[in-house]
C-alpha cells in the first residue's frame, strides 16, 4: 500500500514539473479592449500595413507569373530540340502547374471550369498553347493592379491547367 502512494506521489510531482507549452498566436490586429477607440494613428499604422502586406503578395505574384512564362519557354525550347519530352521537362510542367494554380488562387479564382472548347490535338499543338499561354498569362498578371481581380487572369490559368493535364496524356515520344 505504501509503494501504491509514494509511486502516485512521483508521478503527480513529475507531471507538475512538466512544462506544457502552447503555441503562442499574436493576432496584431485584435483589440482586447473592444470599447477602446482607436487613435487615429493606429488606424493609420494598421492601413499602411495591409498596403505593404498587399504589395508584397502582388510581387509574389508577378514574381510567379515570370517564373512561370520561363518555365513554359524552356518546356517549349527543350521540345522542339527533342521533337519530345523528357523527364526534366516533366518536372518543369509539374512546377509550371502549381505556379499557374497560385496565380490563379491568388485572382480569386479557384478550381477548373471545365473542358476547353478546342483542345489540342497533338503534342506540338499542346506546346504551341502552352508557349503561348504562359507568355500571355505573365503578361495579363504584370498589368492587372493589385487591387482588382481579373476574371482574364482566372481564365486564362485556368486554361493553361487544362492544357498541361492534357500533354500529360499525350505521348511524350522520348
Amino acid at each position: 500500500m505504501v509503494s501504491l502512494v509514494g509511486g502516485s506521489v512521483v508521478v503527480a510531482s513529475a507531471q507538475q514539473n512538466q512544462k506544457i507549452e502552447k503555441p503562442i498566436s499574436i493576432d496584431v490586429d485584435r483589440d482586447d479592449d473592444s470599447n477602446r477607440p482607436r487613435s487615429d494613428i493606429e488606424e493609420e499604422m494598421k492601413a499602411k500595413r495591409a498596403i505593404r502586406y498587399a504589395e508584397k503578395e502582388y510581387q509574389q505574384n508577378v514574381e510567379r507569373a515570370r517564373d512561370l512564362s520561363s518555365l513554359g519557354a524552356a518546356i517549349v525550347n527543350s521540345y522542339k530540340l527533342r521533337n519530345g519530352l523528357n523527364g526534366d521537362d516533366l518536372k518543369k510542367l509539374e512546377k509550371v502547374e502549381k505556379l499557374a494554380k497560385s496565380i490563379r488562387n491568388a485572382a480569386g479564382g479557384s478550381g477548373d471550369d471545365g473542358p476547353m472548347e478546342k483542345p489540342p490535338k497533338d503534342l506540338g499543338e499542346a506546346m504551341e498553347m502552352l508557349a503561348c499561354l504562359s507568355g500571355s498569362l505573365k503578361d495579363k498578371v504584370e498589368k492587372t493592379p493589385r487591387q482588382v481581380i481579373s476574371a482574364a487572369v482566372i481564365d486564362e490559368a485556368n486554361v493553361l491547367l487544362e492544357v498541361i493535364k492534357i500533354v500529360r496524356t499525350l505521348p511524350a515520344k522520348v
